[in-house]
């Protein structure tokens, strides 16, 4: 699998600028899935929330057409810098990224109903519930909404100490009962990487 997830340079210097920032960028073959993703969906506008070093956000862009624009948000204005110079460096004009500095939900509730083809959410597991009624508010019909960190969820059990001790875990586990039972959603559990909690809005 890894054959068809190899990174490039402008990649490989955006995962080593996240190693130095403690931030998790995405696996090759997580990328790959997003890249593959935005490309069968023809999209043109994307939401990111957690925009880390910027290496998904890459990997986003060079699956979505020409002429889209790229929303990515994150609560860390030194990691936004760092992702702005590796978009320019893999050859992205600066009028196809919007970074916008805030919480999730915070700015998602700010963005437009109905106006975007996808949304990823690489951010807070603990939050990822609370995200899900904006994230299919602002997606048109036919949207992708994908959460990464999917199958982050070992050791948890139910019962509220497992939930205690682990919120994160429990929340992940919550989102994925949500998408579940949501009968104008279409879900798909892609394992790769952390893995990837995809669902198409029928709404």
């Amino acid at each position: 699998m890894e054959r068809y997830a190899v990174e490039d340079d402008a990649l490989a210097a955006a995962r080593e600028q996240g190693r130095h920032w403690d931030v998790r960028p995405v696996s090759p073959t997580t990328g790959a899935a997003l890249r593959f993703l935005a490309t069968v969906i023809g999209a043109r506008a994307v939401v990111e929330i957690g925009t880390g070093c910027g290496s998904s956000g890459l990997w986003l862009l060079r699956g979505m057409r020409p002429d889209s624009v790229l929303t990515t948000v994150d609560v860390d204005p030194a990691s936004q810098q760092f992702a702005r110079g590796a978009y320019r460096r893999a050859g992205f004009a600066a009028n196809r990224t919007r970074l916008i500095h805030g919480r999730a939900l915070e700015v998602l509730p700010r963005l437009r109903d109905a106006a975007y083809d996808m949304v990823f959410l690489d951010s807070d597991r603990a939050e990822y519930p609370a995200y899900l009624a904006e994230a299919l508010r602002v997606l048109r019909p036919g949207g992708i909404v994908v959460y990464h960190g999917a199958l982050d969820t070992d050791g948890v059990r139910d019962g509220p100490l497992e939930a205690a001790a682990d919120p994160a875990g429990a929340a992940v586990r919550e989102l994925g009962r949500l998408v579940h039972e949501d009968e104008t959603l279409v879900p798909l559990l892609l394992p790769v990487g952390a893995g990837l909690l995809a669902a198409v809005s029928t709404a």
